[in-house]
């Protein structure tokens, strides 16, 4: 088990053994790292032809993902992070120089379920850089680079986002890890790091670093590990919970003049909270916080008062 005790020390005190066996059996202990990533290149959209040696970076990124240590702790195989990374190219500037849009996935498991929970679901549109054929992929954190800097500081957004549903704040050390990262883009004056952006990576790590916006870190925490994590246990008490987090999330919403960690939070979670409330006896009291912080999936929660 890791070393570290911030993460998942009352989950490893009950792990599931339905989990280990059935997420992430084939993967070999001896590669194992922190994610089980799986990648996806599409450069259809592309004019031209020649542009087959991109098919190389499904293997690269995957191999940089999966075979790098991102933390000074040990995972076992069933608690790798399932990510899967998209990278879509939409214009080449030359035969090596890519306007590329990434969708980015990440999720982590159900205590005493099959099920997993999405944490993250992201598509970036801006990204630029270099590639050509043979190129081979560099952990070096500490240096920018326009194609592995990107990859870099999402690995490092969703370790913090992993690590807060496991302990309140625990992806604290990950979540700065990737703001480091926005700081050099930024001293490098690179495309898709302005903190002018809305929707941005500076915005995201901005926000998840902010002292003002841990109460959301916190209800990141109580949402998985009281509410999702003991579902199968106690319903009702996890139903309970689930509500005390979206009524910090209503205060929060109220008070906070930037709402875009926020909109990442709800598009990953809108069916799961229809789901966990869906015909309970407290599904109006659900819908009438949901409809109030997150009225873009009203469609959705419709289903609770129906």
């Amino acid at each position: 088990m890791k070393q570290q005790p911030v993460k998942r020390v009352k989950w490893l005190m009950r792990k599931s053994l339905v989990i280990a066996a059935v997420l992430l059996l084939a993967v070999p202990q001896t590669q194992a790292r922190e994610f089980l990533c799986t990648a996806a290149i599409n450069y259809r959209q592309l004019e031209g032809s020649g542009f087959e040696f991109l098919d190389e970076l499904k293997d690269l990124v995957e191999d940089y993902m999966n075979n790098n240590s991102w933390t000074d702790d040990r995972f076992e195989t069933y608690e790798l992070i399932a990510c899967s990374i998209q990278i879509v190219f939409v214009e080449s500037f030359t035969m090596t120089s890519f306007q590329a849009q990434l969708i980015l996935t990440s999720s982590r498991p159900i205590y005493g379920t099959t099920a997993r929970s999405t944490l993250l679901q992201i598509s970036d549109n801006q990204w630029q850089f270099d590639f050509a054929q043979g190129t081979p992929l560099i952990f070096e954190t500490e240096r920018f680079d326009q194609l592995t800097s990107v990859l870099d500081y999402y690995a490092y957004l969703m370790l913090g986002y992993d690590y807060d549903t496991f302990s309140e704040l625990g992806g604290e050390v990950h979540f700065q890890k990737a703001k480091r990262i926005q700081q050099l883009a930024t001293t490098a004056n690179a495309i898709g790091w302005s903190t002018l952006e809305s929707d941005g990576r500076a915005r995201i790590i901005d926000q998840m670093t902010a002292p003002q916006y841990k109460p959301l870190r916190e209800a990141y925490f109580r949402y998985h590990f009281e509410g999702l994590d003991h579902f199968t246990r106690d319903a009702s008490a996890a139903r309970q919970a689930v509500l005390d987090v979206l009524t910090t999330m209503q205060e929060l919403y109220q008070e906070l003049s930037s709402q875009y960690v926020f909109d990442i939070f709800f598009s990953t979670k809108f069916h799961e909270l229809v789901g966990l409330f869906e015909e309970s006896d407290v599904s109006s009291a659900a819908y009438d916080l949901l409809v109030d912080v997150d009225p873009s999936h009203l469609t959705s929660y419709n289903a609770l008062i129906e």
